[in-house]
């Protein structure tokens, strides 16, 4: 049973993209957790949880992340887990279960931050914050007299996600404190945040231009499909940490949360974003990135049905657009569905993969100048439908014994121009057939 590991032998890429783990679940994840259930059953506490956090592991070509460590001392088993910005540390007996994550200096915090803090408090169901001689920290802690795989699960995704994000968010908003444990954060490449930078500038520029190309009256719907997918591209393909980040999501959760306010309106605070992003220099920008292990996923599981729905209404809006002749916003729109699920859907790593090779073909420019294979040339309108077909066909055959239905589509894509292509791919993604017969 591994549905609390859903996001499993994605295909590797060179860079992470997305929010996601980036990197492989162990092969042998469902039968560690099997393992780990039976030690569980048989009271075999420490042993128990050796086969869970050796689930958790994971993998870049093959070789370990070290994204969970652990060590035996006595009847006591140590562990660190790594989350981005965050180190949780922690330790199990035959009794209880004890992790904390260490945030900032206690003697940093002002009075906004302690009010934070107690606020996040109540919005935790495991976790909490306390505070030591030094240290604010996020800390849980249970008992094992009950204890199974999918209790331990939750309690160390909730204290690592939010540690994570509790780390960044002051980063952010606090800039005059400092966060602590941050010496396994890894900086980029000059060359990797030169190219990032020269292509976060000219998506903005492009957005601009194209904006001024749509209809003068009732456009904003345009605007909104045009604005939302640069910040869902910026987030998905430069991963940007700390106050980009941030505010990103900030403005992306508000887009679609303030049922009161008008299209318009929400569209002129993207836009009025997007001109901070456009003014935001290098030195300040190369800031906002880091590489880190990452051991828990941020997104729910989202059914398949879910996605369905989302493509098939997405699919109609193109339809409309292209009927009333508004055909400048369809190549935005077809780009803004992808960037969409894997932004806001926790979806099967087979759908994840398609949809990133499907990101590739749309922004060839950006991967090629990353050093990926050109699978779109957009000056001649050609694929490399040798390459595509074989990727899908490397996606979707490891699965097929476990999903029956699971058909490879390669042969079913219409490689005539880019729109047709893209229309053709989600088609199929929205047929693909998870049922375990």
């Amino acid at each position: 049973m591994k549905w609390f590991n859903f996001f499993e032998k994605n295909i590797q890429n060179k860079h992470p993209f997305g929010r996601g783990i980036n990197a492989n679940i162990s092969p042998n994840e469902e039968e560690l957790f099997n393992e780990s259930y039976e030690a569980f059953e048989e009271k075999k506490i420490l042993e128990a949880y050796q086969y869970f956090f050796d689930s958790l592991e994971n993998f870049t070509e093959d070789r370990p992340n070290q994204n969970i460590l652990t060590s035996q001392e006595d009847n006591k088993l140590i562990f660190t887990i790594y989350q981005g910005s965050a180190v949780v540390h922690g330790y199990v007996t035959s009794q209880h279960l004890y992790a904390e994550a260490t945030i900032t200096k206690k003697h940093f915090a002002n009075v906004s931050l302690k009010r934070y803090i107690l606020e996040r408090n109540y919005q935790f169901t495991y976790a909490s914050y306390f505070s030591d001689e030094e240290f604010i920290k996020l800390k849980i802690y249970h008992d094992n007299i009950t204890m199974s795989p999918q209790k331990v699960f939750f309690p160390l995704r909730e204290i690592a996600l939010n540690a994570d994000f509790d780390k960044e968010y002051i980063r952010s908003e606090f800039p005059d404190l400092s966060i602590e444990e941050i010496e396994h954060l890894k900086e980029l490449e000059q060359d990797e945040l030169e190219i990032k930078y020269k292509f976060m500038q000219e998506w903005i520029e492009d957005l601009e231009h194209r904006i001024l190309t749509f209809p003068s009256n009732d456009n904003s719907g345009m605007q909104a499909f045009a604005c939302l997918n640069l910040l869902l591209k910026i987030d998905y393909l430069l991963v940007p940490k700390y106050d980009i980040y941030q505010k990103l999501s900030k403005k992306v959760q508000e887009y679609f949360s303030e049922e009161n306010s008008s299209i318009e309106s929400k569209n002129e605070e993207v836009k009025e974003y997007i001109t901070e992003l456009k003014e935001l220099d290098f030195n300040t920008f190369c800031k906002m990135f880091y590489n880190a292990k990452y051991t828990f996923n941020p997104t729910e599981k989202t059914s398949q049905e879910e996605i369905e729905i989302f493509i098939t209404e997405s699919l109609a809006k193109i339809r409309w657009y292209k009927s009333n002749r508004y055909n400048q916003i369809i190549p935005t729109i077809y780009k803004y569905i992808a960037f969409y699920i894997l932004y806001n859907y926790g979806i099967h790593p087979v759908t994840r993969a398609l949809l990133h090779m499907l990101v590739e073909v749309q922004n060839p420019n950006f991967f090629n100048a990353l050093g990926y294979q050109e699978l779109y040339n957009e000056e001649n309108n050609s694929f490399a439908q040798r390459q595509i077909v074989s990727r899908i066909e490397d996606i979707i055959t490891p699965y097929q014994a476990q999903f029956k239905a699971l058909k490879v589509f390669g042969d079913a894509l219409d490689f005539s121009s880019l729109n047709d292509f893209s229309n053709s791919f989600y088609i199929q993604v929205k047929n693909l057939d998870f049922e375990e017969v």
